[in-house]
């Protein structure tokens, strides 16, 4: 069915306590389009500039990944240069350089604008909105957002969330967009707002969703190895997403092993820096990783009498 992804394509400085790498490939769209791309048909609407690197563009060609709605315009790719803690949990912005992306206006092409699936990576959310009004009527709408939306633009931030399907946060931002410190309370808060369905990343500790009717909570795929952070969110909602698309199903099942999937892609992610095992990957290495996480998250019903010590 095909997914739309409007977002930024950026150069990544990164330092974490095992390593460091700078003008990497990096920006919420291309982690999405990336993970998302082995599940289905993917398209960025995006900006770069002059300096953008050709390698990346055949990078993101190779992988099927439609660039039509990616400019290239005078000027500077966005840059972002950031040093993670020892635990990678807290993550300190050194510099951010706006460039051509500080003027971007998504112009969605004919084409795009009737893709059935559509995700708003984290941008104003008055362009959020400039971007729904220019679909016709897509199928399912995620979105993402951050806190500096969240303190700095919240009405216009409240009523992008009563468009869009799926939400897509990490716990802090979703504590600080409710007023509640308690994210069960917080997320029924939220999805009084609009969003049907309301997704958690918690980091190393796994992912939460809400909807009107359940709860669903699993852990992080444990790995003896991450290298970078970076992007994993992204990763995350685009392997969720590409899944939900290739599926065509958006019922409370489908959704569940959407967060799976998107887990899984969030694990390979952070193997290294940028999107190198990302964009380097086979599906049967997903299929296995998936197979892994359902060992180690299954759990059979309680048989019998349990007697009380």
């Amino acid at each position: 069915m095909g997914i739309l992804v409007v977002g930024s394509v950026a150069l990544d400085s990164v330092k974490t306590p095992f390593g460091s790498r700078d003008d990497v490939l990096g920006g919420a769209a291309t982690y999405f389009s990336i993970a998302a791309s082995y599940f289905t048909d993917v398209s960025i609407v995006g900006v770069v500039g002059e300096d953008f690197p050709e390698e990346h563009v055949t990078l993101l060609q190779k992988l099927g990944i439609d660039l039509s709605g990616m400019e290239r315009q005078k000027g500077n790719t966005f840059r972002w240069k950031g040093e993670y803690s020892f635990d990678m949990n807290t993550r300190t912005t050194l510099d951010t350089q706006l460039n051509v992306f500080a003027e971007f206006s998504p112009k969605l092409l004919p084409a795009h604008r009737s893709i059935d699936y559509l995700f708003l990576a984290n941008i104003d959310p008055d362009l959020q909105r400039s971007v729904l009004e220019q679909m016709k009527r897509p199928r399912l709408v995620g979105c993402d957002t951050m806190n500096y939306w969240i303190e700095n633009k919240r009405a216009s931030l409240l009523k992008t969330l009563a468009m869009i399907d799926l939400l897509v946060i990490n716990d802090a931002e979703t504590r600080e967009l409710a007023g509640e410190p308690n994210l069960i309370k917080a997320a029924r808060r939220i999805i009084s707002w609009g969003p049907k369905i309301l997704v958690i990343k918690r980091g190393e500790y796994g992912a939460l969703m809400f909807n009107s009717d359940s709860i669903f909570v699993i852990p992080a795929f444990p790995l003896e190895e991450v290298l970078d952070p970076t992007g994993a969110g992204d990763s995350f909602a685009g392997g969720l997403m590409g899944y939900l698309a290739a599926v065509g199903a958006t019922d409370d099942s489908a959704i569940r092993k959407a967060i799976v999937v998107g887990t899984v892609m969030a694990s390979f992610n952070v193997m290294d820096f940028g999107p190198k095992v990302l964009a380097d990957l086979t599906y049967p290495e997903i299929e296995d990783r998936y197979r892994q996480f359902r060992k180690i998250a299954f759990f059979e019903d309680i048989t019998g009498k349990v007697d009380r010590v």
